[in-house]
């Protein structure tokens, strides 16, 4: 492998197989690349294959960096890691990136008929998004009402559910983000089964079967996206426009470092800090000190609106293996902290299983896609 590739290539990892029945999931985001192929053998989900690249390098910048490029270099990285990974399919899933979407819940009055709702959504919608109807496309899911807990059914001082409304989650996407991605597709002489927002990848990938309230914490590298999940539906969704990328920024400019040393140490000490540069966690725990106050701000926010708080806190995405992160939120949120696992819901050899751990977050959105396609 050349030195460029070396400096792009953050894991690969190829298991031997052929590409027949496989489902091949691919998540494009502003730094990085994953991919991951799975199959379904004896009823089980089994990983074949997974890789990752780097985006930046193709910027002329350092890997980690965030980047916005044209289809054309995007597709060259998306055909190396592809062929690095030794993928050799050519129907994907791929995900489409939060920021070109808009995810809201309605409520809507409950003697409304499901055949009214098609034509009373994209009025409503209108007043929730910026651009031109005619720019975005609008998809709708109504919400199954959810029954009385135990707690609740026993407790006649608990506020009871409001039965005059209906739920209905609205998902709107930029058709220009969408052209983007077909374009992409084009040019990497691929196809694709379908289009899916990264955050309902994620939950895929991450959740297994929540009674309760669940906030689900990706932590990209550009920002960090908040879901209050429900019974596996989106309740809530909201963005932090700050992630791990800024977080490097910080120390790079901080310490007057290249990019590329202050991403290392960040990864090497985290918010437990280094002790020869006694500074590192406090520049890092800025930034995770006001993405956990942004964060409470949505939490007590869904209190107060649904009466009902959040049981357990799910962290993902590249970032959520930050070292002393689980601590600090633990001082921060009166719920369980959990980080994702999404590996676990695919079968592999036993060796790889310390790396799939500490990997598994950042491919949570690629899997996620892998197994809807193999349904």
């Amino acid at each position: 492998m050349s030195n460029l590739l070396k400096s792009i290539f953050s894991g690969f990892n190829k298991i031997g197989r052929t590409s027949e029945g496989s489902a091949i999931g691919v998540d494009i985001g502003s730094s990085s690349i994953k991919v991951v192929e799975i199959k379904k053998k004896g009823g089980k989900a089994v990983l074949e294959t997974y890789g990752a690249i780097a985006l930046g390098p193709y910027a002329d910048l350092e890997a980690g960096r965030v980047t916005n490029l044209p289809v054309e270099k995007v597709a060259l990285a998306l055909k190396e890691v592809l062929k690095q990974s030794g993928v050799m399919g050519k129907n994907i899933a791929l995900s489409i990136p939060i920021q070109s979407s808009l995810i809201f819940v309605l409520d809507l009055p409950a003697q409304i008929g499901e055949d009214e709702v098609a034509a009373i959504v994209p009025t409503e919608a209108r007043k929730y998004i910026p651009v031109p109807i005619t720019e975005v496309s609008i998809d709708y899911f109504i919400l199954p009402k959810r029954e009385q807990s135990f707690e609740e059914m026993n407790n006649p001082e608990m506020p009871s559910m409001p039965a005059d409304k209906i739920n209905v989650l609205v998902v709107v996407t930029q058709n220009d983000a969408i052209g983007k991605h077909r374009s992409i597709l084009s040019q990497s002489d691929l196809e694709s089964s379908f289009f899916e927002i990264e955050i309902f990848s994620s939950i895929r990938a991450n959740f297994e079967h929540e009674l309760s309230p669940v906030l689900l914490m990706d932590f990209g590298a550009s920002r960090t996206k908040l879901s209050i999940v429900e019974f596996g539906m989106v309740k809530s969704y909201h963005t932090i426009e700050r992630g791990g990328a800024d977080i490097t920024n910080s120390i790079s400019k901080s310490l007057s470092i290249p990019f590329a040393e202050a991403e290392k140490m960040k990864k090497d000490f985290g918010l437990y800090g280094d002790p020869a540069e006694k500074t590192l966690a406090d520049i890092i725990r800025v930034h995770i000190d006001y993405i956990f106050s942004e964060t409470n701000n949505v939490l007590l926010g869904y209190q107060k609106k649904n009466d009902r708080t959040i049981s357990k806190v799910i962290f993902t995405g590249g970032g959520a293996l930050l070292k002393g992160l689980k601590e600090v939120a633990a001082d921060n949120f009166r719920a369980e902290i959990e980080t994702g696992h999404p590996f676990s819901k695919v079968e592999a050899p036993a060796f790889l299983e310390k790396v799939l751990i500490t990997m598994g977050p950042e491919f949570a959105v690629a899997l996620g896609l892998a197994l809807r396609k193999l349904q």
